[in-house]
């Protein structure tokens, strides 16, 4: 490491015409001769916290791991995380209590508040503070964005969606408080603006997009002057990130030119947002890497779909509607086909995982920063429980979570305790969080005094 006299502060951005790129870390953020360059896996990196939810629970007999507290042999709906096993952790047998009396909408709005809903048909909704707004009050007071909340959906319905509450449950994944949803963003045009820049209405941003060519040729000149003054590491290092960003830019930019393209044009699917699920859903998780990588946020939500969602997926074969297929009767057919849908779920986290595990950062690689919760607010969705949810957690919490293995509860155990234990460990001490009665203290190894 090139030991500099005076250190590129951590919020370094590169600023062109409507536009400020945020750096990723560098050696030449890092001050000299301090605690965090001798230690590179200090307590600020392991400050990044994100959540993914995954829709109508899932077929457990394929989820569920053989066995023992290791990920020697995955299960079928796991296996595509065979890559990056050695960072993920299953917590098995954990619950949401407070989500009965059993319903779509309270599986959404539990899974991160652990709270219990209002039954409202109305406006007089009320849940309770999500743990990522809990984590984002603190860890987002450095940041451009204190949080990010994204989704598949771009259509948000509005009235009574399920057995009289009302449909903001199922919209909204974070509450700021028990009264304010915070609404996520589908649209990639629209979030990678809110990251880089661009402000104003839809026609002045489009204006702004004609008179650019991308986002980056308007840093040329600060970009240059940064090169100059920085070791070959960093030089490799920004040069990957932009090739990054240019190449999400540049997918972002062919959607829109199809969808302008297209004869026959679909009123409900905006420009710029790919017609194929998994091109949108890949684009989203890239994203986010770009905004962990340049350190926009530390926080993050993903809805992968909302609760009843009846989107199909023709990518793996599956023509029927994903949530009628989980009130299977338990019919075989139905089961492995939602058992599929399931996998390709893993199967684009996974990837996002492996890119996480493949960017740098200090001493080791961006997965390696980060911890990540993946899983559903329903276990079982033919009956409707919330009982037994898959969970799972990845990243490196910078060294410190114990990977590679499974957690199996003996008895079920409140969900709130995972949450309460990966607030704890992104520096959030709370005594205690929604039901929780204690933490998830074998995720995680002893901290060194």
């Amino acid at each position: 490491m090139i030991v500099m006299k005076k250190a590129l502060p951590r919020r370094t951005f590169l600023r062109g015409a409507g536009a400020a790129l945020a750096l990723p870390l560098l050696e030449a953020m890092i001050p000299a001769l301090t605690a965090e360059a001798a230690t590179p896996a200090n307590p600020a990196a392991l400050r990044r916290l994100g959540f993914v939810y995954m829709p109508m629970g899932c077929d457990m007999t394929r989820w569920a791991l053989p066995v023992g507290d290791s990920l020697d042999e995955l299960s079928p709906t796991l296996s595509p995380l065979a890559k990056v096993k050695q960072q993920v952790a299953v917590v098995s047998n954990l619950e949401l209590r407070n989500a009965y009396p059993g319903t779509h909408a309270t599986s959404n709005a539990a899974f991160l508040s652990a709270a219990k809903a209002k039954r409202t048909e109305s406006t007089d909704y009320y849940l309770g503070t999500t743990v990522d707004q809990i984590a984002a009050q603190q860890l987002g007071r450095g940041t451009q964005l204190p949080s990010l909340e994204l989704s598949m959906d771009l259509l948000s319905v509005v009235g009574q969606c399920d057995n009289g509450y009302a449909c903001v449950y199922q919209n909204n994944l974070s509450w700021s408080s028990p009264t304010t949803p915070l609404p996520a963003e589908a649209h990639p045009r629209l979030v990678f603006e809110s990251l880089f820049g661009e402000e104003g209405t839809s026609a002045e941003r489009r204006a702004a997009l004609r008179r650019r060519a991308s986002l980056l040729d308007s840093v040329q000149a600060e970009l240059a002057r940064l090169q100059k003054s920085l070791g070959p590491s960093d030089r490799e290092r920004v040069n990957g990130y932009l090739d990054a960003v240019r190449d999400v830019e540049r997918r972002i930019q062919q959607a829109e030119a199809a969808t302008v393209d297209n004869p026959l044009p679909d009123l409900d699917r905006p420009s710029g947002v790919p017609a194929s699920y998994a091109d949108h859903a890949r684009l989203m998780f890239d994203l986010q890497v770009l905004a962990l990588q340049g350190d926009i946020t530390r926080v993050i939500t993903f809805q992968l779909a909302r609760e009843t969602s009846n989107r199909t997926y023709p990518e793996i074969g599956i023509a029927e509607p994903h949530h009628p297929l989980t009130h299977h009767g338990n019919d075989p057919e139905k089961i492995a086909k939602v058992a599929r849908i399931n996998q390709f779920h893993v199967s684009l986290f996974a990837e996002f995982l492996e890119k996480l595990a493949a960017t740098p950062e200090g001493d080791g690689s961006l997965l390696d920063h980060v911890l990540y919760l993946y899983g559903s607010g329903m276990g079982n969705p033919n009956v409707h429980d919330h009982v037994n949810l898959p969970i799972l957690v990845a990243g490196g919490a910078a060294g410190k979570m114990r990977g590679g293995r499974q957690i199996r509860f003996q008895q079920a155990t409140p969900l709130a305790n995972l949450h309460l234990t990966l607030l704890d460990k992104v520096g959030v001490r709370l005594d205690s969080f929604a039901d929780s009665d204690g933490k998830v203290d074998d995720l995680f190894e002893p901290l060194s005094l």
